[in-house]
């Protein structure tokens, strides 16, 4: 029985399918195994993937880019926000949730992000029976590390809404290590493995211990402000000075004249991933005007050394908070389709010089391979017994926050437990007020990357005596490796305490309910 492994990107899609033992990714219509995760709407269709993403030149008001950014999102989180500032296409509030608002037909029509992640993953669905030959529909998806219950709820329904049967969701750096059958020995000995994954819109880095088949998070760091699509635009920038100086005339204000060019320049850095130089031509860039230039592949690493160095810096400080040195990494494996970057590569090798370095499956494919051998095994296609999940996440997902107010009397949110912090934690705080205050309250916040926090708890301290000096209660946070946290709370001077105990299913539930 055949079986689906996809990985919905940021800025694209990939998937995989499971046969006879094994996982491939396939192509799509155009021949593409990488997928664009563009939605263009016209009058009377939807175009997916690459002729939407070149056709957003002209049709920039109804093509969707980077859905994924707001899946499951509210209208008011401040991700949303920075996506409506972002995009061309015009997104709007109802019922509290954004939609797209689209103006290809006589009448504005309002489109959820969870339609249009459909129309993506149908279009995966669609790639994947073409190469069978046969209907298919059990699914295994990645997801980030930092996905809150929200988004990973999103993503399952707009997948089903496809025709997908979802059998699994699992974290893209566990989909990673399957590609490469790591961890699959249950005899081999403890090591730890670095996934690096440089996507179209964020860097994510994650530690992870594996020991008999296990994996287990040890740490783990993203970052969105770095991503495949910073070095587009540099190299764009740097082919708009190129026609300024040419011709004499500035198109960087010119937003149809920049989508051009970062057409262009994403074409040419794919190119510079094999070549040592590539060509790039847009036709009528400006005023009728044809722009040819070409470039190095030297040109574009110095275009792009800061980026560069922003894309590592993360590495060291993750392995510090893991307790680990380079030297403690056993295997390095590469992800994301920017990881195909040769001076990246070579400064990681650089960083890591005996460490076997796995990049021999294409970066931007190794995760839905993952996800396909996954979802082979969960369909018994092979003569392994999927026993129990392959991850445990021994790190905090979420930041855990106390509400305080600071000297002038504003409220703040003091993090205790930052996300990605090695569990078992513990965190000891102290909670002042003023001494002439007969009760203090202690509220209790998670808060997902991106997200806005939501409230876990309140603890409250009643009937406390007048004093000069200020209230003091001590305050400590356990959070141990199934998710569950216990807050125990003394007041200094009468000994008074309250406990509360927030399972992980409670957690869930409080993020699923904002």
């Amino acid at each position: 029985m055949a079986a689906i492994g996809v990985h919905f990107g940021y800025t694209c899609a990939c998937v995989a399918i499971f046969k006879d033992g094994r996982a491939d990714v396939v192509a799509n219509d155009a021949g593409d195994r990488v997928t664009p995760a563009v939605v263009g709407y016209r009058d009377t269709e939807q175009i997916v993937g690459i002729a939407a993403k070149q056709g957003r030149v002209r049709n920039a008001a109804n093509t969707v880019v980077r859905v994924k950014q707001i899946l499951g999102r509210r209208f008011n989180d401040p991700e949303t926000q920075t996506h409506k500032g972002e995009t061309k296409c015009q997104v709007v509030s109802r019922g509290e949730k954004p939609y797209y608002e689209i103006t290809a037909g006589d009448h504005p029509e309002y489109v959820a992000p969870e339609d249009v992640a459909k129309l993506i993953f149908h279009k995966m669905k669609e790639t994947a029976q073409s190469a069978l030959g046969s209907d298919v529909s059990d699914v295994v998806i990645t997801v980030p590390f930092e996905f809150a219950p929200n988004q990973k709820r999103a993503l399952r329904e707009a997948a089903e809404a496809a025709g997908f049967h979802v059998l699994r969701l699992i974290h893209e750096p566990a989909a990673a290590l399957l590609a490469y059958n790591i961890g699959q020995d249950h005899t081999s000995g403890k090591s730890h493995v670095l996934v690096y994954k440089l996507g179209g819109t964020s860097l994510s880095v994650t530690v992870l211990q594996v020991n008999g088949g296990m994996f287990r998070v040890l740490s783990t760091h993203t970052d969105h402000g770095i991503g495949g699509e910073s070095f587009t635009q540099a190299l764009a920038q740097h082919l708009a000075s190129e026609f300024k100086r040419t011709f004499k005339h500035d198109v960087s204000s010119n937003a149809r004249a920049m989508l051009k060019l970062m057409n262009g320049a994403d074409m040419a850095k794919h190119s510079l991933s094999s070549l040592g130089s590539a060509n790039c031509f847009v036709d009528s860039l400006h005023d009728g005007i044809d722009f040819e230039c070409n470039v190095s592949r030297a040109r574009f690493e110095l275009l792009c050394s800061s980026l560069l160095n922003k894309s590592i810096q993360p590495i060291q400080l993750l392995l510090e908070k893991a307790g680990l040195s380079a030297s403690s990494i056993n295997k390095v494996v590469l992800c994301g389709g920017s990881a195909r970057i040769p001076r990246l590569q070579q400064i990681m090798r650089e960083m890591f010089p005996d460490v076997e370095l796995l990049s021999s499956a294409p970066p931007d494919e190794v995760i839905a391979v993952g996800a396909a051998l996954e979802a082979g095994l969960l369909v018994g296609s092979d003569s392994f017994v999927l026993e129990e999940e392959s991850v445990t996440v021994d790190v905090s997902a979420a930041d855990i926050l106390i509400k305080e107010v600071d000297e002038s009397g504003a409220e703040v949110l003091t993090v205790l437990l930052p996300s990605g912090m090695p569990l078992p934690a513990r965190r000891h705080h102290v909670l002042s007020g003023g001494g002439k205050q007969s009760s203090l309250c202690l509220d209790i916040y998670q808060r997902f990357v991106m997200e806005q926090p939501e409230q876990l708890s309140k603890i409250v301290f009643r009937d406390l005596q007048p004093s000069e000096a200020d209230h003091n209660i001590d305050v400590v946070v356990t959070m141990k490796r199934d998710g569950s946290i216990h807050v125990s709370c003394v007041e200094q001077t009468t000994g008074k305490s309250e406990v509360v105990t927030i399972t992980a299913a409670a957690a869930a539930a409080a993020a699923a309910a904002s």
